[in-house]
This record gives structure tokens, C-alpha cells and sequence, in this order.
């Protein structure tokens, strides 16, 4: 590299390994190695703005390999972000210090997605890919033109979400995606080679990517290559042969160096290898200067674009306006004048359907079984590769992926995605479910077949403990509507809540109507709300949620046979019962001194409500292969046995 970059790239160095140093913790190694590909890319190549962090038209720039995330800081404190200074980057992995272990997404700071899960980054970037071609395609060419650069390492490569995002990303050959591969050979257990003998190569060309190989520390091969991908056809890898902690004379190539500090001892000496005389943190004014300078080119770039932005604005802003509310109001009066038994994921069917009939910012899909989870309707068109002029996407048996795909949508403009599956297999997809709560994305998850209500498919497609599990994340909304309005109120509440992704959770069985009356109000916004009292004067609470409400009617119908009389609550959302005020969950459980609960999955969460003395009608084992019925049946979920068990809870 000339004298001028590999200073550049030893200001990253520098105040990667002096950060990881203080805070005695981190990964020094990555950001080391891979400085000169980055500073090749942000000098050169890379469209952005400090000032201007949001700007619609930048290039988006995700680290995969999470762990290096001193690269990130210190390339935007570097290149002029006010998000980031030396004082945050002094205080790396400290107590409420942007400079935290792994890249956390901020709005407006730089730092475009929450990364360290091995994987995640990737499955993101590709996305950001997706969301690039859709824009452009609903606003032009000269509104939405830009790039994804993902920087992964081996670690990302491994994991199989990597696998599921790059296998739909050459499929639809998203040409403006780049993956900077790290590719140094080292794990924290010591060299790949202990685990992987992958053929890159030919992994990437059977995704249907382009490959180039370079040495990630020769200036003229990283910028060939990078020149080379601007007019790419295919979304393309650049396997960056680098050393991992390049500059260490006894750590550098080593797991040694990867997530460890060096020792004050040995980043003595790499200061001297690297020819970097200056004190930890200490950047001269010029070299910080000619970062600044790199930073400062996309300004006027950006006020080309905002000339012609401008010019388009109205039109623009008329292509991605969200009008929900009388989609949702014509359901809801269609659900009142159409009582019927529906399955609430065919209810479910019917609002996406009315919602697509007009234009907004909702894109649709499903990792496959759309046809069962009713996620795609006569109103989508399919995106397909070089067609993205289109509001659905076909995922494939990938739910890992298609979650952290769907981060991806959300948080390159605020498109609203979601997508379906089983709800058995929010397994797959709970490590990136649990990303869009923490990063405050709106992704809805379509989850259908919720319970051993789905039959015959047997205990491996049987959700048991996968609601209890969801309703533990923070700031992640799982719903569990009960019939048709509420379904309907369901999604209303999931496109109104902007920071807080949802789960549906939907029967495949056919389900009563229980509200029969037309409402304005959204009773399911507060969690749970009265559907049945049987007497002014009750003794029993009855707790339930979804297909289970139904159940709960009918036994409170023949308890009141007997003059014991109750209330059946429908509890369609327990975390946002839970932030009501205590006067109305006090109005709600503490009406009586008896409380039970009716759900066809694990009892864990109902135990807080019902108390010592309620009782929990649910499944804590795994379920059976058999007609519906006849497993509701086998787990005593049925209202004779549920009466006579809460019968003798009263003393009766």
C-alpha cells in the first residue's frame, strides 16, 4: 500500500488493539486484519455521509463478523460520525458506552444492524439487498442506486443461516451485494482447518455468486477487485486473504490474537513494526484530517441527490404511504357480517388480503408452506430474480434466513415485511425474532398451526413450549387471537406498534366467532379484556387465549348449570397485559379467589396469573399424533374434565 493508506489503516490498528487493551477484553485480531480492506473501501468505493447518517441513498456497510467491532468504531469516529468520538471509543465494552462488545443498532449513528451471532450480518446485508432493488424499483433508478458491503469471516461461514441468505441471494442475483470475506483461517479454537475443508470457491459458484481472490493487505488487488463488483451481475464474495492481528510479530496469523488484548508487552512492538510512534488514542490532527476528508466526500454527493429527491418528493412519498386503517375497518365489519367457524390463520388470510389491495410498504412471504399458512393472496406479485417489481418472496425452507432477511427490510427503510411458517418452527427463527425486538424493528411473523390442534402431523409439528419461550423475549409481541375480529385486531395492533416486532399465532382448525358485535376499539391493545360473564356476582376467573377461548366459554357456560359462576377472559397478548395499568389488572385477576387457565401448550407463563391456589389446564409433555379432537381429548382438554377439576379447586 502507498505511505499515505497503510497510515490510515494503522490509525484502525492502532485504536483497536489500544481499546481492546483497556477494556481488557475484546477482539483486537479481525479489525487488524482486515484495516487495509476497509480503508481501501470507505476511501475509494463506500457512498455515506457522517453528517447524514440516514441518507436513503447511501451504501450500507454491515460487519457480519461482529466481534471485530472496534473496526466499525473506529471508522466512524475516523471518518466524522458525531455518534462516535475517542472518549466513546476509550470506554469500549463499558457500562452504557456505544462502544459496546458487539455493534448494537442505534438510529443515526452509523451502526446499521446489531451484529455478533455468527451469521446474522449476512442474512441482514442480504436484506438491505432485497429492499435496494424493491426501492428502486417502485421510486428509479436515480432515487435508489446503491451497494451492500458485508464484511464476514470463517466463523460467519459456518453457521447454517450464512448458508440459507447467500444460496436465496445468488438465486435472486442481487448484483449490488458484496461480501468482503476475512478469510484468515483462524478461530478462536485455533485454525479452521480443526473443523472446515470447504472448497470456497465452489461453494459460492453453486450459490450462483461471483469469487475473487486477492491478498487483503495489497492495495492494487483490493481496489481491483472492489473497482471490478461496481458493474457486477451477480452478488459477489471477495475472499480477502488476510492475517489475523496484521502488525503483531508473535500473535499476528494466531488464535492468539483473536479474542484476547496483546499484552501491553507486544503491542509495544507491533507500535514499532508498524512504524506508529503516537501514544494509545493518539491520532495527529493530520492523519484524523484525511480520514475527515474521506468522510466529507459524500456531502456533496448527497446534495446532488437532494436536488433531484426534491423534485420527486411528492410522488415519492404518495408511492410509500401505509393507509391501514380502512383496510382494517372493512374487515372488521365484513367479520361481524359474515359470523362464521373460520381458522384464525384464514382470517388472517383475509386481512393481508384486504391490505394489499392498496399500496403501502408491506412485503409479504413465507419459507414455504405458503399455501398452509395462508401468507400469499391474488393480491401479491411474486419477486423474482431480476424482477423486483413485486411485494412477495418466496423464502424456501430457509426460516433462519427469512427472519434475518426480514431485519434487513425493516432496517434499511422502514419497509413493514413479514412472513410465515409453523409455529414449530419459530425455533429456527428465534435467534434473529430476538434481534428485531432488541434492535425495536417492526417485523410481523405469520406463525401458524399453533397447538395439537394441527392433528395428525404429531408431536415434531406440535408446538408445546414455543409460546411460553416467545413470550419471554422482551419488547416482542405474541399474539394469540381467539376468532376472525380478533385476528383482525391482531394485525392492527401489529401495524400500529412501530418499534415492537409481533408473532401471530394462528390456528389451523376452524374456530366460533365470540365477538359478534362491531367495535371501534380495540379491546385486544390491552391483552386481555372480558368476553363472558355469567353472573354479576362471579367466583371463578377463567383465563385463555386463542383456539382455547372457546373452550373457556363452554365450560363457563356449565359451571353456571351448577350456579357457579364466572367470567372468561380472552388473553390475546400477555405482554401488553402486562404493561396495563394495576387498577385494570387488578380489575382483571383479583375479582376472585379463584383463577384458571386454558391453553393447549406449556403452563409455565399462566402460573403468574392464576396464583398458588388457581389452577393451569395446558400440555407439559410433547404431544400426539391423532385427529384433533382426539388430543384434546387424551390431555383432558375438554370442558367436562376442566369443570369437575376446578369444581373441587372451589370447594364444590
Amino acid at each position: 500500500m502507498n505511505k499515505l493508506n497503510r497510515t490510515l489503516a494503522n490509525c484502525i490498528r492502532a485504536l483497536s488493539m489500544d481499546a481492546v487493551q483497556k477494556a481488557n477484553s475484546g477482539h483486537p485480531g479481525m479489525p487488524m486484519g482486515m484495516a487495509d480492506v476497509a480503508t481501501i473501501l470507505f476511501k475509494y468505493f463506500l457512498k455515506f455521509n457522517p453528517k447524514n447518517p440516514n441518507w436513503m441513498n447511501r451504501d450500507r456497510f454491515v460487519l457480519s463478523a461482529g466481534h471485530g467491532s472496534m473496526l466499525l468504531y473506529s471508522l466512524l469516529y475516523l471518518t466524522g460520525y458525531k455518534s462516535v468520538n475517542l472518549k466513546d471509543i476509550k470506554k469500549f465494552r463499558q457500562l452504557d458506552s456505544i462502544c459496546a462488545g458487539h455493534p448494537e443498532f442505534i438510529p443515526n449513528s452509523g451502526i446499521e444492524t446489531t451484529t455478533g451471532p455468527l451469521g446474522q450480518g449476512i442474512s441482514n446485508a442480504v436484506g438491505f439487498a432485497i429492499a435496494e432493488e424493491i426501492l428502486k424499483k417502485k421510486l428509479g433508478r436515480d432515487i435508489i442506486n446503491h451497494k451492500t458491503y458485508v464484511i464476514a469471516g470463517d466463523g460467519c461461514l459456518m453457521e447454517g443461516i450464512s448458508h440459507e441468505a447467500m444460496s436465496l441471494a445468488g438465486h435472486l442475483k442481487l448484483k449490488n451485494l458484496i461480501m468482503l470475506f476475512d478469510n484468515n483461517s483462524i478461530s478462536i479454537d485455533g485454525p479452521t482447518s480443526l473443523a472446515v475443508s470447504d472448497d470456497y470457491k465452489k461453494r459460492f459458484n453453486s450459490y450462483g455468486w461471483d469469487y475473487i481472490d486477492i491478498n487483503g493487505h495489497k492495495e492494487i488487488e483490493i481496489y481491483k477487485a472492489l473497482k471490478k463488483v461496481q458493474n457486477a451481475k451477480k452478488p459477489t464474495v471477495i475472499s480477502c486473504k488476510t492475517k489475523i492481528g496484521y502488525g503483531s510479530p508473535n500473535k499476528s496469523g494466531k488464535a492468539s490474537s483473536h479474542g484476547s488484548p496483546l499484552g501491553d508487552d507486544e503491542i509495544k512492538l507491533v507500535r514499532k513494526k508498524l512504524n506508529w510512534h503516537y501514544k494509545p488514542f493518539d491520532i495527529p490532527n493530520d492523519i484524523l484530517k484525511n480520514w475527515r476528508e474521506i468522510g466529507n466526500k459524500g456531502i456533496k454527493i448527497e446534495k446532488r441527490w437532494i436536488k433531484i429527491f426534491k423534485k420527486r418528493k411528492n410522488a415519492i412519498d404518495n408511492l410509500v404511504k401505509n393507509n391501514f386503517a380502512s383496510s382494517i375497518k372493512n374487515e372488521k365489519k365484513l367479520a361481524i357480517k359474515e359470523i362464521k367457524s373460520i381458522a384464525s390463520r384464514k382470517s388472517s388470510e383475509l386481512v393481508i388480503n384486504s391490505l394489499f389491495k392498496k399500496n403501502n410498504t408491506l412485503i409479504g412471504g413465507s419459507a414455504d408452506l405458503a399455501g398452509s399458512n395462508n401468507t400469499k393472496t391474488k393480491n401479491h406479485t411474486i419477486i423474482k430474480p431480476e424482477n423486483f417489481n413485486g411485494n412477495y418472496i418466496h423464502y424456501g425452507v430457509r426460516e433462519h434466513a427469512m427472519c434475518g432477511i426480514m431485519n434487513g427490510l425493516a432496517l434499511h427503510s422502514k419497509l413493514i415485511p413479514y412472513g410465515g411458517t409453523f409455529l414449530i418452527f419459530s425455533d429456527y427463527c428465534k435467534p434473529s425474532i430476538r434481534l428485531a425486538a432488541m434492535m425495536k424493528q417492526q417485523v410481523i411473523y405469520v406463525m401458524t398451526h399453533d397447538s395439537i390442534g394441527l392433528g395428525e402431523d404429531g408431536p415434531t409439528h406440535q408446538p408445546i413450549e414455543q409460546l411460553s419461550s416467545l413470550r419471554t423475549i422482551p419488547n416482542l409481541n405474541v399474539y394469540r387471537p381467539a376468532d376472525r375480529f380478533e385476528t383482525i385486531e391482531c394485525w392492527e395492533n401489529a401495524l400500529k406498534n412501530t418499534k415492537t416486532p409481533s408473532v401471530l399465532s394462528l390456528t389451523r382448525q376452524n374456530l366460533k366467532s365470540i365477538r359478534k358485535k362491531y367495535s371501534d376499539n380495540n379491546k385486544c391493545s390491552l391483552g386481555a379484556y372480558e368476553v363472558l360473564r355469567t353472573n354479576k356476582k362471579i367466583n371463578l376467573t377463567i383465563l385463555a387465549s386463542g383456539s382455547e377461548v372457546n373452550l373457556a366459554l363452554e365450560t363457563s357456560h356449565e359451571l353456571a348449570k351448577d350456579r357457579i359462576y364466572s367470567k372468561v377472559i380472552s388473553v390475546p397478548c400477555m405482554n401488553i397485559f402486562d404493561l396495563q395499568s394495576s387498577n385494570y389488572k387488578r380489575k382483571i385477576l383479583k375479582e376472585t379467589n379463584f383463577i384458571i387457565s386454558i391453553e393447549a401448550g406449556s403452563t409455565d407463563c399462566w402460573k403468574k396469573y392464576v396464583g398458588k391456589n388457581g389452577l393451569t389446564f395446558g400440555i407439559d409433555e410433547f404431544g400426539k399424533s391423532a385427529p384433533y379432537t382426539d388430543i384434546y381429548k387424551y390431555f383432558g382438554l375438554i370442558s367436562k374434565k376442566i369443570v369437575n377439576k376446578s369444581k373441587k379447586l372451589m370447594g364444590y
